[in-house]
């Protein structure tokens, strides 16, 4: 008797993931709370995947439509220009720097998140750049496939935070886009993506802080795509059910290899039966590690909580049990709260907005600022000399007007012969006798310029004049202390800039590596 499949009835899925009468036992409801058994999905769209438009579909026969990993084409379109007739128009990405890229007939899959299997029947493509509306109904499908009586769901998109603002709104309004009875959705944005966004999605989009999520980035479906992309150019010109049929036999193989990676089985013959032994040597390699860390996080918790308050343990558990409940504008108390010190920019901007400068001169700010400039402008090219030398006349133009222009802020102080190499061993002396020293303080004795010349010297190893140079006490003889705090003020900000530049790149490292 002919049997129909049915929607995706003839694809492999992940034998890990919460499926009601595939691998749940008959009383799960009772064995596992919601959490536990919360399905979890990844959705990303593959720009490389590119199909060219036949010139004549209605010839196009199709075998195996929506059977495997690609949804059925007639429904589907069917839902395209509904949309389209509805006037639906995508939300601009306005928390982030990812743009919407324009493509003609791409893929955009849903897989379960913690292996990376890819969904049976959630593969749609993307026309006229990338919509809500073809999102959406792979989404929907994802979540339908075998989920009776599952009411929690994590779907994890690179936008979730846009995406989900009206996704319940358009799925109402829409005949085409099912969603399994009181589902709870819960939004979120891998780790890798979320680096990207404002900061106010990290506390309320970020997977630290969904119970159940487990501690991984949930990127897997960027790993798929580049096996996938050695396909994809031999599919480019395919008619539609040709490739959709060479991309389920793909996705089929990519998910045949996953489930039997994840343990290795072992046969014996008793009588005229099969009986399994089945080892599942990566799981529990992956339980030993888990149980592992979680003894040491234990421990490292036990031990802080122990000189901690107990008053202020407790609100913190109250407010961590009302986040996770609550979600939303809840989760923003994870926000770091400390203010940011003042950039170089900002100091200058604000000792330029003081009514007048408290070394009495005008334009003193302008210039102190131009002078901490060219000390960080040194030429960075190695690969063409004419470059570089070009920059050192540009250099040279800078420090030549900057100390003209010095003389009108330094009441006559004469500052010739000051180009001396920053790491002369005359101006640095030992590091004992200069670590209990104020800043900026002078010595017992003056500094004395090496002797030696320094005209074949770089323009970029070459010092220039600040009020720094000679120290507080003969600044405060020549009436000059007050350009030495406005210096100060500049050289708070630069360092401010540095400790931020430095904390971006120590976060990025981390990530990567």
């Amino acid at each position: 008797m002919e049997q129909d499949p049915g929607d995706g009835g003839l694809a492999l899925f992940c034998p890990a993931y919460p499926q009601p009468g595939v691998n749940l036992p008959a009383d799960w409801k009772v064995c596992y709370d919601r959490d536990t058994i919360m399905r979890q999905c990844v959705i990303d769209g593959n720009f490389t995947a590119q199909h060219m438009k036949m010139n004549k579909p209605e010839l196009d026969v199709a075998l195996s439509d929506g059977k495997g990993y690609m949804v059925a084409e007639v429904p589907y379109q069917s839902h395209l220009k509904w949309s389209l007739d509805s006037k639906e128009q995508s939300q601009g990405y306005q928390c982030c720097k990812h743009q919407v890229q324009p493509m003609i007939y791409r893929d955009w899959c849903t897989a379960c998140a913690q292996h990376g299997c890819f969904v049976p029947h959630s593969v749609v493509d993307f026309q006229k750049g990338e919509k809500y509306m073809n999102t959406d109904y792979s989404i929907c499908n994802a979540l339908g496939y075998h989920s009776e009586s599952i009411t929690k769901a994590l779907v994890i998109y690179d936008v979730g935070c846009q995406w989900s603002i009206n996704f319940r709104s358009r799925v109402k309004n829409s005949p085409s886009l099912l969603l399994p009875p009181a589902l709870e959705i819960v939004p979120a944005v891998g780790k890798f993506h979320l680096a990207a966004h404002k900061l106010s999605c990290f506390p309320r989009y970020s997977l630290n802080f969904i119970k159940g999520a487990g501690h991984l980035d949930r990127e897997i479906l960027e790993t798929l795509w580049a096996p996938f992309n050695k396909v994809s150019p031999t599919a480019r010109s395919m008619t539609q059910a040709h490739r959709q049929e060479v991309y389920d036999d793909h996705m089929r193989d990519s998910n045949w290899k996953k489930l039997v990676g994840m343990g290795k089985f072992f046969f014996s013959w008793r009588g005229c039966k099969f009986m399994p032994n089945i080892t599942v040597p990566s799981l529990l390699k992956k339980y030993k590690n888990s149980n592992k860390c979680l003894e040491e996080m234990n421990q490292a918790y036990e031990q802080l909580t122990a000189v901690l308050d107990p008053d202020k343990v407790a609100r913190w558990k109250s407010d961590a049990l009302r986040a996770e409940a609550d979600r939303g504008e809840a989760l923003d108390i994870y926000l770091l709260k400390g203010e940011k010190a003042p950039t170089f920019q900002e100091v200058w901007l604000q000792l330029m907005k003081n009514p007048k400068s408290p070394s009495g001169n005008v334009g003193s700010v302008a210039w102190l600022a131009e002078g901490i400039s060219i000390v960080d402008s040194h030429p960075m090219s190695t690969r063409q000399e004419v470059k570089i030398s070009e920059k050192r006349q540009r250099l040279s133009s800078r420090i030549e007007k900057f100390h003209s222009n010095a003389q009108a802020f330094c009441k006559g102080l004469d500052i010739d012969g000051t180009f001396t190499p920053q790491d002369d061993p005359a101006f640095c002396g030992s590091d004992e006798e200069h670590e209990d020293r104020e800043f900026w303080d002078d010595d017992e004795g003056d500094w004395e310029a090496p002797e030696e010349e320094v005209e074949g010297l770089a323009l970029e190893l070459m010092s220039i004049w600040m009020p720094s140079s000679i120290g507080a006490a003969q600044l405060t003889e020549q009436g000059l202390h007050d350009l030495l705090k406005e210096e100060r003020e500049l050289r708070i900000g630069q360092a401010n800039d540095c400790l931020d530049q430095l904390r971006t790149d120590l976060g990025n490292k981390a990530m990567l590596y």
